[in-house]
């Protein structure tokens, strides 16, 4: 299983970087809006809608989402909007797993589809438009985070982070996911030529929204009664339990840019 999950990471992250780094950028934007729309239809699953029309009318609902964000919540005037409407959500979804995290509705839950998925692909996009490196950052930051913790969870894991929501997951691999993310963090300041302490600030907040990311998605398919999204991906399950982190981690990680200066808005 796990040599299967490396696999599957190496099959997608290495031509990833490529396209990230050499493709034309509006190929990179086709790439991410065709995974938004195969996450949308997995959250679809999530919903609980049973037939294929229904699914296929809410991937309808979140691409003329997309397409309206496209033309207009891009613009400089609004995207200060469309993160902070990103961060209040990400931070009512915290709520629910701490608080609530039996309580279930399906209308919620395909709000919280649209609030997933639409930001997040804005910030990317966002974030590959003021340059690829900083995208393909973000993205090394989460990524470390989830082999961190998934390293030190098996090694050392016993006290669960939210049992309710994902049994799995605990404080040690919590830790283990920071350390790394932190290290490749301090790499990052350098690299980029950022204020030390400021950077691994924005870069903390970023990995602590990607762990909400992660556990928003569990709790969804816990209500769903679903062990993964999909199997469009051997040992990883579906795309959206490769981007559940992303999705919370691009508006926190672009938001920090703005307020460094990076990203002006």
């Amino acid at each position: 299983m796990l040599k299967q999950r490396i696999l599957t990471a190496l099959l997608i992250g290495l031509p990833l970087i490529v396209v990230l780094l050499l493709a034309p950028p509006v190929f990179t934007i086709c790439l991410f809006m065709l995974v938004i729309m195969q996450g949308a239809w997995e959250w679809s699953a999530l919903v609980q809608l049973k037939t294929a029309w229904q699914r296929c009318l809410y991937v309808l609902l979140v691409c003329v989402s997309l397409v309206m964000a496209w033309l207009y919540l891009r613009d400089p005037e609004y995207l200060p909007v469309t993160m902070q409407v990103a961060l209040v959500w990400w931070l009512l979804a915290l709520i629910w797993i701490m608080f609530f995290p039996q309580r279930k509705s399906r209308l919620l839950t395909a709000l919280a589809g649209l609030l997933t998925l639409v930001p997040a692909w804005i910030c990317i996009i966002s974030l590959l438009q003021l340059n690829p490196q900083w995208l393909l950052f973000m993205l090394l930051v989460v990524v470390s985070t989830d082999i961190g913790g998934f390293l030190f969870g098996r090694r050392f894991g016993h006290t669960r982070l939210a049992a309710l929501v994902s049994p799995g997951k605990t404080w040690e691999g919590v830790m283990g996911g920071v350390l790394l993310s932190m290290s490749v963090a301090v790499l990052g300041a350098y690299w980029f030529a950022q204020p030390m302490l400021a950077f691994l600030v924005v870069c903390l907040l970023t990995v602590v929204m990607s762990i909400v990311g992660d556990l928003s998605e569990s709790l969804f398919k816990r209500h769903a009664g679903l062990k993964d999204s999909g199997n469009i991906l051997p040992g990883h399950g579906g795309v959206l339990d490769r981007i559940d982190s992303i999705t919370a981690a691009a508006p926190v990680f672009l938001y920090g840019l703005s307020y460094l200066g990076v990203f002006l808005t």
